[in-house]
């Protein structure tokens, strides 16, 4: 569920692109634009059960696989990965149209899940989901792109509406399956079955490339290119240092540091060219709200890897049983977002900004007591219930914020920032988290995962303040 709210985000990053009309012979074939609704939302689909399904599943695999240690990089890698390739896909996109990001992300999904699926250790398995990840990123861009290009804008708003419901639904039932196919047959079905439908999906929409527009762009400018260098190799470089934190986590010799000091000398060069100026200082108003969507999604996507895996292992759950609480969020997320479509006025909805990182943070530590000696499992239930909820009132508020307080010709990089804040955030929280639980998990005990989802609390107490920064826009 942690990435519920991307579609509307990527809607509005797609700019000029999908302000323009489709050509005329587009639109005078009304079945390639259904046919490209029906394999552009079954890929979104696709992408948004994966990323869910192995979140319920990852406690049998590291029982299956053991490297223990690697949980928090099996889990992380795919989110590093994809913060390079939406960079890279943008720029593709961009220079030579959307056809060949979109079939090297395709292949690239395709062949990292085949890995993950057949991995005989952890090690292996963290690798297939970074190649699965960066397939993700590359194939996700070029979707709204071709929406742009080959859709009637009148039609356009039922498209995005249809990619919004595409993370939605998976939210709903992708824990259950993954979590039924898991302990009925093998996790590695969960991996294994997905390609295959890709590969189906695509096949329908191959053909569908044909009808999109040549790309008319003048030569860009110098300093034009300068620009998507720079932000080209500040995501690479941003990708490489979140991952090299994640694997510093799992090491706790020399190794380890070295990797950590040189992942966070990384970061330093890197984040401030990717965010909006005085974000890491939480500025007033949109620098904070991106803030607030990093912070958000760090605590949120840190305290769903590691609740499945104490649910398993410790209380004894059956994957399927770990994935109900997953989907039980995904309704309050789901609530939660309705709930703030319906709140008008700026005083009202700066109210959510403080309020959804608030729940997120009380629920998160209710759920950590289930790691506490002799707790029950109901602390995990209701935490994990009001966390979603809060997630729901605040998530899409901040999207709507700072778009609202940017000019529309700003509206792609504002967007692009949210995107790169969540994917950050994630990355970052997972190798925290990570690294406190390798280092307590070996003691016996329940107290690595307590202190990981301790953590996650902590980060979702630091939104409380950044969204309350973020509000004085709503004020003004």
């Amino acid at each position: 569920m942690s990435a519920q709210d991307s579609p509307d985000v990527a809607a509005a990053s797609s700019g000029g692109a999908a302000a323009r009309t489709a050509p005329a012979e587009v639109e005078q074939q009304p079945q390639v634009v259904r046919l490209l609704l029906v394999a552009s939302v079954t890929l979104i689909t696709l992408a948004a059960f994966e990323a869910l399904a192995v979140a319920t599943v990852m406690p049998v695999v590291v029982e299956d696989l053991g490297g223990l240690h690697l949980y928090a990089v099996a889990a992380g890698a795919p989110l590093a990965a994809q913060l390079v390739a939406t960079a890279v896909s943008g720029a593709w996109s961009d220079a030579r149209g959307p056809r060949g990001s979109l079939l090297a992300g395709v292949l690239l999904f395709c062949a990292g899940l085949v890995a993950a699926g057949l991995a005989p250790t952890m090690a292996l398995l963290a690798v297939g989901r970074a190649v699965q990840g960066f397939g993700a990123g590359l194939l996700m861009v070029p979707l709204y792109v071709l929406v742009g290009s080959m859709v009637p804008a009148a039609r356009q708003p039922r498209f995005f509406a249809a990619f919004a419901a595409a993370w939605v639904v998976p939210g709903l039932v992708g824990p259950a399956i993954a979590g039924t196919v898991a302990d009925a047959a093998s996790w590695r079905w969960v991996f294994l079955a997905v390609p295959v439908l890709t590969l189906a999906a695509f096949t329908v929409l191959l053909p569908l490339l044909r009808h999109v527009p040549p790309t008319r762009r003048g030569r860009p400018d110098a300093s034009a290119r300068r620009r998507t260098r720079a932000v080209l190799l500040a995501a690479t470089g941003t990708g490489l240092a979140a991952a090299a934190l994640q694997v510093a986590g799992s090491d706790g010799g020399t190794a380890g540091v070295v990797l950590g000091l040189a992942g966070l000398a990384g970061l330093a060069v890197t984040v401030p060219l990717l965010l909006p100026a005085g974000t890491l200082r939480l500025r007033l108003g949109v620098p904070s709200a991106v803030a607030c969507r990093g912070l958000l999604h760090a605590a949120f996507v840190s305290a769903e890897t590691f609740l499945p895996l104490l649910l398993v292992r410790v209380h004894d759950w059956s994957a399927r049983e770990a994935g109900l609480v997953l989907t039980v969020s995904s309704l309050t997320w789901a609530a939660g977002s309705a709930v703030q479509g319906r709140v008008h006025g700026p005083g009202r909805r700066a109210v959510l900004l403080r309020l959804g990182p608030l729940l997120l943070a009380a629920g998160t530590f209710v759920a950590a007591a289930a790691a506490l000696p002799g707790a029950g499992t109901w602390w995990a239930v209701v935490g994990w219930t009001v966390a979603g909820g809060g997630m729901g009132l605040v998530f899409p508020a901040l999207s709507v914020l700072a778009l609202q307080a940017t000019p529309r010709a700003e509206h792609g990089n504002v967007s692009s920032s949210l995107q790169i804040s969540d994917g950050l955030g994630a990355a970052l929280g997972l190798a925290l988290a990570g690294a406190l639980f390798t280092a307590l998990v070996g003691t016996g005990g329940t107290g690595g995962y307590l202190a990981g989802l301790v953590l996650a609390g902590s980060l979702a107490l630091l939104a409380v303040g950044a969204g309350a920064r973020a509000a004085h826009v709503q004020r003004g």
